[in-house]
């Protein structure tokens, strides 16, 4: 293979990546109980937190982790989707991305 077909194929990946990662980053997270409604965009960003039933608003303890559980839910989701689209492509390059 010379080097020309090879910078070829290396845009069109970069170009597919560019695609995939825009995409992801367009995508709006949902995590959603009983109690609170969090979204977040796949560029990690928190967009919305909506508390759902009013009670929870008494003890601070409980609210607090219910906004933990939460987050951190979201944001596994938005780890675990940039995962399933870009590892095929990122994977044995050593988390250069």
């Amino acid at each position: 293979m010379n080097m020309q077909n090879l910078m070829a194929q290396a845009k069109k990946l970069q170009n597919e990546m560019e695609k995939i990662t825009k995409e992801i980053e367009e995508t709006i997270f949902t995590y959603e109980n009983s109690n609170i409604l969090i979204e977040a965009t796949g560029k990690n960003k928190i967009k919305k937190i909506q508390i759902i039933n009013e009670n929870i608003l008494e003890d601070k303890e409980i609210l607090e982790d219910i906004l933990l559980v939460g987050i951190n839910d979201v944001l596994d989701q938005i780890k675990n989707k940039k995962d399933e689209k870009l590892g095929k492509y990122t994977n044995g390059l050593g988390g250069l991305f």
